[in-house]
């Protein structure tokens, strides 16, 4: 008798959704209190703290329509078995455009065709109305239709171009990977990983969007100035022409070794008051990089995936699990998809864990800003970013300690204060 992995599986899911409702109710309840937290009284406005709970309330209402039609669309695909209906009529569809369906790494290309169209139908709409009324409604979206467009297009080629390679490696190493398969799986993954961290920043966002060197000026010279007392080995220095699509603001790094590159996304340096708190922004951000936040999170994230990959080696060739999933073969791709489901309650957990270390490092890169004298401009920008992408003033601990990868703004304002707190004892 197969054991009843699917009913497992679905069960979780609707334990999952019940969990997560609870906490979404519970955030809707704080984004609906009609005033400041104690602490952000008198430091954010009364105009913007309205705006923030208008548009947070808004993005509130939309995600529980979104995951309540989610939900019903997961579990009606794998209760009514329509995967397996799917990777057989997929074969059909190979067979007859003239391909030869026998060949795994063909007829797993040809389902995935079909699933990254469903997933292009089913996802639209939330991302239209999400793009053009919510985001439009709030003066975010700075998109037009056609450039909403275009980026959909550029994102399927990509896919197109991207995807087969790395699909048919993964079937071949699945298919001949004996009993070094996991380490094989994690060997190719990794390098994956640092091949798309290479080309990305270099080859596929500049499809998306204008990268410019940062102009001469007392911004570049304050930020080369920061990294040069760091030892950072900053390379280039860009600006990102982020408004075209948004006016959420944002900066990151990358790069290896002595190759390190910043990238300033324009609207961050016009929300900005003045050129220190820009500084300041770039002096946690590079808090991450001296702490080795980076390294530690990357070295994270590759143990993980071979812990996953090494699950996956144990129910790989599990005739039961298949079955209960409503499969007569063992295809590579299926192999995987039904693992991920089968562990998404571990998946849970570590998400949480990974947000807990996120927020550690967080509340370490701003006090890192803080010893280097930029805590009165830290400050300042925090309370800027949060008024001018009107993000949620008011936040449920329980919600923001299962979702938020970042602190919210009142406990860091807080955490600052203690460590001022401290210097002075």
């Amino acid at each position: 008798m197969a054991l009843p992995y699917l009913e497992a599986v679905l069960c979780f899911m609707v334990l999952n959704y019940i969990f997560e409702t609870y906490l979404n109710v519970r955030q809707h309840r704080a984004l609906k209190l009609p005033t400041l937290p104690k602490s952000l009284a008198g430091v954010i406005s009364d105009e913007k703290f309205e705006k923030a709970r208008a548009y947070s309330l808004d993005k509130s209402n939309f995600n529980f329509v979104r995951e309540a039609i989610t939900i019903v669309f997961d579990i009606t695909i794998l209760y009514y078995k329509v995967l397996p209906w799917f990777w057989k009529k997929s074969e059909e569809l190979a067979t007859n455009v003239g391909l030869n369906a026998e060949n795994e790494i063909i007829h797993t290309l040809a389902f995935l065709a079909g699933v990254m169209v469903w997933s292009q139908i089913t996802d639209l709409p939330f991302s239209l109305y999400s793009t053009f009324v919510i985001e439009t409604r709030h003066g975010f979206n700075k998109q037009t239709i056609w450039l909403f467009v275009r980026d959909m297009i550029k994102g399927i080629f990509l896919s197109i171009l991207l995807a087969p390679p790395i699909v048919a490696a993964i079937i071949i190493i699945v298919q001949n990977g004996g009993p070094y398969l996991a380490i094989y799986l994690w060997g190719f993954m990794f390098a994956l990983a640092l091949l798309m961290m290479t080309i990305y920043p270099i080859m596929i966002a500049p499809l998306f969007n204008k990268f410019t060197p940062l102009p001469e000026g007392s911004l570049r010279e304050k930020i080369e100035k920061l990294a040069d007392s760091l030892k950072f080995p900053l390379k280039k220095l860009f600006v990102v022409d982020g408004s075209t699509r948004s006016s959420h603001s944002n900066a990151y790094m990358y790069g290896f070794f002595k190759n390190k590159r910043i990238v300033l996304y324009d609207t961050l340096i016009q929300q900005c008051t003045n050129d220190n708190e820009v500084v300041s922004v770039l002096a946690h951000e590079l808090g991450h990089w001296k702490l080795n936040h980076t390294t530690y999170s990357f070295v994270a994230v590759q143990l993980l995936t071979f812990m996953q990959f090494g699950g996956y080696t144990l129910v790989r060739n599990s005739k039961d699990l298949f079955e209960s999933f409503g499969f007569d073969d063992q295809p590579v791709i299926i192999g995987l998809i039904i693992f991920m489901h089968t562990i998404i309650p571990v998946q849970h957990v570590l998400s949480f864990c990974l947000n807990l270390v996120s927020r550690a490092f967080e509340f370490q890169a701003d006090a890192f800003a803080k010893n280097l004298g930029y805590a009165p401009e830290l400050r300042g920008a925090l309370v800027k970013l949060q008024e001018e992408n009107l993000s949620a003033m008011n936040t449920d601990p329980w919600y923001s300690a299962y979702h938020y990868s970042h602190p919210p703004l009142v406990e860091r304002l807080s955490a600052l204060e203690d460590l001022d707190s401290k210097k002075e004892n």
